[in-house]
């Protein structure tokens, strides 16, 4: 409990601290980034704090992260300090903003609150740090708190450190560090503090977009953008896909009788079997919540089953992932929010790249949105390219809006997106310079099109509300559209995309016909022509996935590309705080739409090469991301209609937007309540992701303590498969161990090279009865504690009696024993 209330305390001074910062640097939101302060303030003193231990100014302690909260402090007194009203004047102005605001400040801190204080009840309820990816996360927060200098060392392969975009893990740390937290207990805190975070983020990207809408419409507006504002944080944390509603109705038995029935024609595993008996409400059977992260389904063309992944944000609370992609969702809130106050004018100016090139955005802006979309490769880089991209596509739309559509609108983008792009790489050279990565290029996806009804499910809520948003300016609003240039540019990406499938098709065939051949095997072909054939159908067959798609870029497409010049007044400059915007947010809702569609059609034709072998892992980074956009989207247009519309279309779109929010709320309460086992667990509350250890195994968790308060040293202990209790001295010590997860540190590394033959020398170590080869391998990795329990005896053949020979016992607790190498 104490921790609970040290991380609410730290993360709500910082966010106040930060605020004046974020004051000076989103003129053009109505919050005036309030609202993202927290997030601001934690990306910035996470950066400066990294940023300073990787160059080796200061040490990985607490007089480190203090010196770098110090620096974010500096950066508020310029914010302060500087611009029309100097000191006395800005502070005048904040507190003028916050007695006007102070609905606005009320309902965002009992927002924080509630939804830091609901994410933390649900995690002590279900806090183990067991299966899928939490024993690699809990063991990098465990790892950087133990590393004395940056880069921390890699917990699972001793001699490297981390080959992972680690960032979110060195946040997650520092705060752990600086409120004497324990790993475990942050690995939970975390959790929480992302969701408040989440929620806290949509809330004022919603209310920022309702506000500017308003003052379109009105510049005299005072109605109140706050209460509909929630919206945004329910579709986007808590909102899922259909997948839920479907378990309750197979659950029930509903729309199943002798095959074939609906159920069979939906295609979705564990859906198609027959409903457990005796029939109820409620889906029981064994993780059914995981269902509704695998809804889309791929196979080969002799129908062997390709596992898929469509995760999205009410599925990875309720499963309790601190993944990559969880991490980041806070900051790519704050890229969204700092892409809008961009569109609507908040950063007028000019950056002199040496004359070469002068994009105009306020240099200020430029540096920050360096190091903000710089953070994003090191939090989750494969978000990097798409928000860079969507920044410098909502960059053209303020040309676009002052000069008209132009060839000269691509180098527009070019001028902004390349400084840009090396400005957020070389802030964060010491992480490249020890990055490896799995990606290796681009493969083709041939034979796996998403089915229509795959996709409606999985992305149901969001495609009704769009398309009801995008029919009502186009039918109510009558905003300006040129169809025919939308359909041209859609259809044209398409062929675009599927002709570059089959031209990379091709050249892996020429260039390599022993992948091309073990290719054609497993799809049951016998040639490329009976491929062709074959995948060419199955997009036929599987077409209203692709026509869905198709409808939202071209719709976007349409309103985008009919946009014209329009008039420039009360545009706000990153220096005045007294103007309020006057550029219609549309736009930029279309925008999100576009690179939602975007992002869910690329898979569709090309995938990203890695270890999976499939596009697996293509769509559920690039599926994440569109749920992200589409979901403020979907909001803002939700939110417009039920304002705008009258009369009986008022009555039906409300009565749709009723029964969609109930069937797409119906899985993120059964799931929480699965998972937790009704909050009812087993061993009692706690926040601690270790504390199953006294339970499941005391001797090894009392080792394990013992080695958390021990000299940092290389660790042996027994390796097995991932996703298994394998690796745990290093998971909850912090402690680097010789080697870990094989296939995890394959896939960190893109290769096997760097783990050589430590597996089978760790074998030979606790197999070999001679001490000079037992010797040698200790000497080879520089192991300093050979741990020795069950899982040891129960993996190897172990011949103890040499350690006990040569090697003292620093701990001897029941089954286990550690001995140290002098």
């Amino acid at each position: 409990m104490t921790s609970f209330f040290l991380w609410y305390l730290t993360i709500t001074l910082l966010g106040l601290l930060t605020f004046p910062l974020a004051h000076r640097l989103f003129p053009a939101l109505a919050d005036r980034g309030y609202t993202l302060s927290r997030a601001l303030g934690l990306l910035l003193w996470g950066f400066f704090f990294w940023l300073l231990a990787s160059l080796g100014v200061v040490q990985n302690d607490a007089g480190g992260i203090l010196l770098a909260l110090v620096i974010v402090m500096g950066l508020v007194i310029w914010a302060l300090a500087t611009g029309e009203g100097k000191f006395k004047g800005n502070f005048q102005v904040l507190l003028d903003w916050l007695k006007t605001n102070w609905k606005l400040v009320f309902a965002t801190e009992v927002l924080v609150l509630l939804a830091f204080s609901f994410m933390a009840v649900v995690r002590a309820a279900n806090p183990e740090s067991l299966g899928t990816e939490k024993p690699m996360e809990l063991a990098f927060i465990n790892a950087i708190l133990r590393s004395p200098i940056f880069p921390p060392h890699d917990p699972w392969l001793s001699g490297y450190a981390i080959s992972y975009y680690y960032f979110g893990y060195v946040m997650a740390a520092m705060l752990a560090k600086i409120t004497a937290t324990s790993g475990g207990t942050a690995f939970n805190l975390m959790l929480a503090l992302l969701f408040s975070l989440n929620a806290a983020g949509a809330f004022g990207v919603g209310y920022n977009m309702l506000t500017a809408y308003a003052r379109r419409q009105s510049p005299d507006s005072s109605r109140s953008n706050i209460l509909p504002s929630f919206l945004f944080p329910l579709l986007l944390l808590v909102v899922s896909n259909f997948e839920g509603f479907l378990e309750v109705l197979h659950r029930r038995g509903i729309l199943w009788s002798s095959p074939p029935n609906f159920w069979t024609w939906l295609g979705i595993l564990d859906l198609q079997d027959p409903p457990l008996q005796p029939l109820s409400w409620i889906p029981e059977h064994w993780y059914w919540w995981w269902r509704a992260s695998r809804v889309v389904t791929d196979y080969t063309l002799s129908g062997g089953h390709v596992e898929v992944i469509d995760e999205f944000p009410a599925f990875s609370y309720v499963l309790g992932d601190l993944h990559p992609h969880v991490l980041a969702m806070p900051f790519v809130l704050l890229v969204i929010a700092m892409t809008l106050n961009l569109f609507l004018g908040g950063w007028e100016g000019e950056t002199n790249f040496f004359g070469l090139v002068r994009p105009r955005i306020h240099r200020t802006g430029f540096i920050f949105a360096g190091i903000v979309l710089g953070g994003m490769a090191f939090l989750n880089t494969w978000d990097f390219p798409i928000l860079l991209a969507l920044f410098c596509s909502a960059y053209v739309l303020t040309h676009v809006m002052r000069d008209g559509w132009a060839w000269a609108r691509a180098l527009d983008f070019f001028e902004l997106a390349v400084p840009l792009g090396i400005l957020s790489i070389v802030l964060y050279l010491p992480f490249y310079a020890g990055f490896q990565s799995q990606a290796g290029g681009i493969l083709p996806n041939i034979v796996n099109p998403s089915r229509g009804a795959h996709l409606w499910v999985m992305f149901g809520p969001f495609f009704i509300f769009l398309f009801a948003y995008l029919l009502y300016h186009w039918r109510v609003e009558k905003t300006p559209s040129n169809w025919k240039t939308g359909w041209i540019l859609a259809i044209t990406g398409v062929l675009t995309l599927w002709l570059f499938s089959w031209l990379i098709a091709v050249v892996v065939i020429l260039a390599r016909p022993e992948v091309a051949d073990a290719f054609l095997n497993a799809q049951g072909v016998v040639d490329t022509g009976a491929l062709f054939m074959g995948a060419t159908n199955r997009r036929l067959l599987y077409l209203g996935g692709l026509t869905t798609l198709l409808m939202l870029l071209a719709s976007s497409l349409a309103f985008l590309s009919a946009l014209k010049p329009g008039t420039e007044e009360s545009r706000p400059d990153i220096s005045t705080d007294h103007r309020a915007p006057s550029t219609s947010p549309s736009p930029f809702i279309f925008l999100l739409i576009l690179f939602g569609a975007l992002l869910v059609l690329v898979p569709e034709f090309v995938y990203l090469k890695d270890g999976f072998g499939s596009r697996m892992n293509t769509v559920f980074k690039f599926y994440y991301q569109a749920w992200l956009m589409w979901s403020l989207a979907a909001a803002f247009g939700s939110t417009i209609l039920l304002r705008e519309l009258h009369g009986v279309w008022r009555g039906v779109f409300a009565t749709v937007f009723a029964l969609v929010m109930v069937f797409a709320l119906v899985y993120a309460p059964l799931g929480f309540l699965a998972k937790t086992n009704q909050f009812n667990p087993s061993n009692g509350f706690t926040l601690d992701a270790s504390a199953h250890l006294q339970y499941s195994s005391p001797d090894d968790a009392a080792a394990i303590d013992w080695l958390k308060t021990a000299p940092l040293g290389i660790v042996a202990e027994a390796v097995g498969g991932q996703y298994s209790e394998y690796a745990r001295a290093a998971t909850y010590s912090g402690q680097p161990n010789v080697l870990g997860w094989p296939g995890h540190e394959g896939q960190w590394r893109g290769s096997n090279k760097e783990m050589g033959s430590r597996e089978s020398d760790l074998r030979r170590l606790y197999e070999t009865r001679s001490w000079d080869e037992a010797k040698s391998i200790l000497d080879q990795y520089d192991i300093k504690y050979v741990y020795v329990a069950s899982l040891e005896r129960n993996t190897y053949n172990i011949v103890e009696e040499k350690f006990r020979q040569h090697l003292p016992v620093a701990f001897n607790l029941g089954s286990v024993t550690i001995y140290v190498v002098p």
